[in-house]
């Protein structure tokens, strides 16, 4: 990213009367935290915003309470073409879903789309970009943009940031300096960190221990896969999602992760019968990003996705294929 990059996104946004910022489907802290983020301070400047995204149809429980101001609005209630279209945390137009047509409609009625984010896989499909794979996490970008705009970080916004920095690195496992001066600037702002941290990822219904249950259960060892650095892998199958919501599934991977016999984790995620949605996940020396774009996904080096059509057992051939020969970090 450079800084003609982030200038030319303030300008963009200190001009703008009505925006649009969409997040990725399934929206995790840091999709939604920049959204909301960038949306209530444009608010305050007086800005018409909405903030939307494809699916689910409404805000995951966990994530409820960043949005202060009531800026998310149904995916039906997007218009088809507007004046300023924001994607946030979307490596590309895919991801936003069902949203994805407003991005060329945008574009075809002589609208901008800036696209923020931190994937090294990001197809560049706006008109503008601010785009920085060196970023930890989405939120990094939208706090640069703010401070461009001379945007005061309340509590409010504050907290919407500090929920992506959290999930995006692991809970600073990943973490850099720049990382924990954020941090502070953010807790200064007056942010709960215990009290968030717990919504985010300390509080799960009883039918999410069952859910872990059966689906680790089932989870597989295979050591000599990805060239003898292992793979650990599992499915969570529409059966298993009874009673839980999208943040419990997808907290999935991030336990599987712990197997230390294996450097890549793996959890396919049923979304329909036939369909498939893939969590990879290395602990520090394989890019899976790499094999999740053989699979037409993206992501970053230690943590992607993808989603395919095929048996469960097709998909893992087709990842144990594009692990064979790991791109190593």
């Amino acid at each position: 990213m450079g800084s003609d990059d982030l200038l030319g996104a303030a300008e963009l946004l200190r001009r703008a009367t009505d925006v649009t910022i969409l997040a990725h489907v399934n929206p995790d802290a840091d999709a939604l935290g920049s959204a909301l983020a960038l949306g209530t301070a444009l608010r305050r400047r007086g800005v018409a915003v909405r903030v939307s995204f494809g699916a689910p149809g409404e805000v995951p429980r966990s994530l409820r309470g960043l949005d202060s101001d009531g800026l998310v609005v149904p995916a039906g209630a997007v218009p088809r073409a507007v004046q300023l279209l924001v994607a946030v945390d979307a490596g590309s137009a895919g991801r936003l879903g069902r949203l994805a047509d407003r991005v060329a409609a945008t574009i075809a009625c002589g609208g901008a789309v800036l696209v923020i984010d931190h994937h090294a896989s990001n197809t560049r499909f706006g008109t503008h970009h601010l785009v920085d794979e060196r970023a930890e996490a989405t939120v990094v970008l939208v706090a640069r943009l703010l401070d461009e705009l001379g945007v005061e970080l309340d509590e409010r916004i504050a907290r919407c940031l500090y929920a992506g920095l959290v999930m995006d690195t692991s809970m600073f496992r990943r973490a850099t300096p720049d990382t924990h001066r954020l941090a502070a600037r953010l807790l200064e702002a007056g942010v709960d960190a215990d009290a968030l941290t717990r919504q985010l990822a300390g509080s799960h219904p009883f039918a999410w221990s069952r859910m872990l249950s059966a689906v680790l259960g089932r989870a597989q060892l295979e050591p000599d896969a990805v060239a003898g650095l292992g793979l650990v892998h599992t499915e969570v199958r529409l059966a298993d999602m009874a009673g839980v919501g999208v943040e419990e599934v997808e907290s999935v991977v991030d336990i599987l992760r712990t197997t230390i016999e294996a450097e890549v984790a793996v959890v396919l995620k049923e979304v329909a019968p036939g369909r498939w949605s893939g969590s990879l996940r290395a602990a520090r020396r394989v890019d899976v990003c790499a094999a999740a774009v053989a699979l037409g996904g993206g992501g970053h080096r230690l943590a992607a996705g993808f989603t395919a059509g095929g048996t469960a057992e097709e998909i893992l051939a087709a990842l144990r294929a594009a692990l064979a020969q790991p791109v190593l970090i």
